[in-house]
């Protein structure tokens, strides 16, 4: 597939112009001069792999705006190296043998920059987080209300429902990370808003922006708060800076802990609230992460994007690390933690450490067999990236290997027939290939074509199933609110119905009361101060009333004193008075009744009793507490009596003692 790279220097500015050089599959092409908009244009229209500059901050203010208007898949790379860290693009021309014509032409930096980026070397500009933002939202106005204004604004927020369960069921089946918030709405949703834990570019295919209909879906990929910088080829990055194992322990607070290829230790740190931005910088000022773990099972979404961004490997343990396992790990290691978030990062970069140190040992060991023991930890980071032993050692001793070998010395003859027949034969070998390159890319056009013819048939298919499946869906949200209105007209009709015959019982009650023949209660729910102040401020409580309580529980002497005092003929209970109140209304002769002994009927506030029912039970409770009170009284009366007599004759028997000591001394 051919890769096309663009690159890219300032020439001038007032207006900014641009010199362009293209590089596609070693072909070099210059493509002139080019205004920022026009080169956006370009760059949208041929969707290049790579954009190189040698510096991203020639375009100024522009920068964040050009980074914004990149295509899908399209990055944007600083040849030159990270921002503290760059070097001469001739210098970095020189190392990567490329030859330079004019240093002074814009157009010839522009092509360096192709090459060099070509060749892996620089950096990506990561401007954005893996992070991306899906908006689900009403498409259209709904205007200005009516009938048919609602039921369109039910229908549209069923459909938004719809539209989010899908993609909701999408990222699902993808197995990408995501939060989720929705706005309800008419048994449906008004909005619904996805932060999805991804790359645009996972995305691509799975779920696609739409305008202009009722629906409308939009992406937005969240901006990181300053730019940072990945290198374009991991080796390089080995070659160039300390490689790492990073542990992440991700949360409202971040543990983040850090060892090197021997499994010392060189960085324990943990923070509240840690931007994502802030964890990639403070990862990066301690080396280049070749592995990032966690001790958790499976990884979480923050871990999994870190390793994506540094474009290192992710180690996750088998089965969650226990607590005890992880205290275990750092006995071994003789350390101790302020915090459990430390512990959780440094058991994680350390499991991971363990996990490969036979394979270290292994490498560690060969080295030293071929004198290579000085560039052991390059050779190790190249091995966990994937590269077999021999190709490592290969790739660094390659880079020690002079640019130009030693000219051999005139007085030594070499034969070189045998190296002009490998030539030809190689160009054979070539030759061969090309044809054969030539009718496997007749293969892949074709299959292209098939391809997209099938894409076509497909896409029909899918639009045909999800018109199909949208019918359904809108049939089945229908019969749920069939369903839904079935409900309320049943409850309606029953509370239609007690009302009705709550009404028929008031009206009798009233004709009663009319005739004389029913006598009228003022209902409390409680007694309480709170319902006695409510009754007050309705209808008032009068001398002679009869009240009603229905539940009497936790009424006290004061409120009971203050319904005496009010002067109230009788109180009717539901349920049994408290002692405290009770004896306050049977003091003071104010008979209190229970509705197994009168009966009350009761229309919501409204209550009656038959009135020579109630008078004959008053006058009943009366006569008893009268006959009570005169039994209490004689029974008093007589226990004053006995006790006179009792006093009487103690005084008797004294005297009579007295009388007797007197006659005795009188004898003698």
């Amino acid at each position: 597939m051919p890769i096309l790279i663009l690159g890219v220097d300032v020439i001038g500015e007032n207006p900014k112009r641009f010199a362009v050089v293209s590089w596609m599959n070693g072909r070099l092409e210059k493509k002139g001069e080019f205004t920022l908009y026009r080169l956006i244009r370009f760059i949208k229209a041929k969707r290049p792999e790579l954009v190189a500059m040698d510096n991203i901050h020639e375009l100024g203010d522009d920068l964040r705006k050009f980074l914004r208007a990149l295509p899908q898949g399209t990055k944007l790379v600083q040849v030159t190296g990270r921002p503290g860290e760059q070097k001469s693009l001739w210098a970095l021309a020189r190392e990567n043998g490329i030859r330079v014509t004019d240093r002074f032409d814009p157009h010839e930096e522009a092509k360096v920059c192709a090459l060099l980026a070509s060749r892996g070397v620089g950096y990506e500009v990561l401007a954005f987080e893996d992070e991306v933002v899906i908006k689900v939202s009403r498409g259209r106005s709904q205007g200005k209300g009516g009938w048919s204004q609602d039921r369109y604004r039910r229908r549209v927020h069923n459909l938004i429902q719809n539209k989010v369960r899908e993609i909701e069921d999408r990222l699902r089946k993808a197995d990408i990370p995501f939060d989720l918030e929705v706005e309800e709405k008419d048994y449906g949703l008004a909005r619904g808003e996805f932060r999805v834990y991804a790359g645009r570019e996972e995305l691509a295919g799975l779920i696609r922006p739409a305008h202009g209909g009722d629906v409308e879906i939009r992406i937005y990929p969240v901006e990181r708060k300053s730019l940072e910088f990945a290198p374009l080829k991991s080796e390089r990055a080995i070659e160039e800076r300390k490689s790492v194992i990073v542990g992440i322990d991700p949360g409202i607070t971040v543990g983040i802990a850090a060892i090197d290829l021997n499994g010392n230790i060189l960085a324990v740190y943990s923070e509240r609230n840690m931007a994502v931005s802030e964890i990639f910088r403070f990862i990066s000022d301690i080396g280049h992460p070749i592995i990032i773990a966690t001790d958790v099972s499976p990884a979480p979404g923050l871990v999994e994007k870190l390793a994506r961004s540094f474009k290192a490997n992710l180690f996750v343990p088998r089965e969650s690390l226990r607590v005890d396992e992880k205290n275990e790990l750092l006995r071994n290691l003789g350390i101790s933690v302020d915090d459990d978030h430390q512990r959780d990062a440094l058991a994680a970069a350390y499991k991971a450490y363990l996990r490969l140190k036979p394979k270290l040992e292994h490498v560690e060991a060969k080295l030293r067999e071929l004198g290579l023991s000085g560039r052991g930890e390059e050779v190790k980071a190249l091995v966990i990236q994937g590269y077999n032993l021999g190709e490592a050692i290969t790739r660094i001793t390659a880079r020690e290997r002079p640019k130009e070998e030693e000219k051999p010395s005139p007085e030594r003859s070499v034969d070189i027939e045998p190296y002009l027949r490998r030539i030809r034969e190689l160009e054979r070998s070539v030759e061969t290939l090309e044809r054969e390159n030539k009718e496997l890319r007749e293969i892949i056009k074709e299959q292209k074509r098939i391809i997209g013819r099938l894409e076509r048939r497909l896409i029909d298919y899918d639009d045909e199933i999800r018109a199909r499946v949208m019918k359904e869906r809108e049939l089945e949200a229908k019969v749920k609110r069939i369903e839904a209105l079935e409900k309320e007209l049943r409850d309606a009709k029953a509370i239609i119905e007690k009302l009705s015959r709550d009404l028929v019982l008031a009206r009798r009650m009233h004709l009663l009361e009319l005739r004389g023949s029913a006598l009228p209660l003022k209902v409390l729910e409680t007694l309480s101060w709170r319902e006695v102040e409510r009754v007050e401020g309705e209808t008032g409580i009068k001398r002679g009333d009869v009240l009603f309580v229905v539940n009497p529980a936790g009424a006290g002497r004061s409120i009971a004193e203050y319904l005496v005092e009010k002067g109230i003929r009788a109180i009717v209970s539901g349920k049994t008075f408290p002692d405290d109140a009770f004896k306050v209304f049977r003091e003071a002769h104010l008979p209190v009744f229970y509705t197994d002994e009168i009966e009350v009927k009761r229309v919501d506030d409204f209550a009656i009793v038959d009135r020579e029912e109630l008078e004959r039970a008053i006058e009943h409770r009366l006569a008893i507490w009268d006959e009570e009170d005169r039994e209490r009284e004689l029974q008093k009366f007589l226990r004053v009596v006995e006790e006179y007599r009792i006093e009487r004759v103690k005084e008797l028997m004294r005297k009579a003692e007295e009388e007797s000591g007197r006659h005795g001394k009188t004898g003698r």
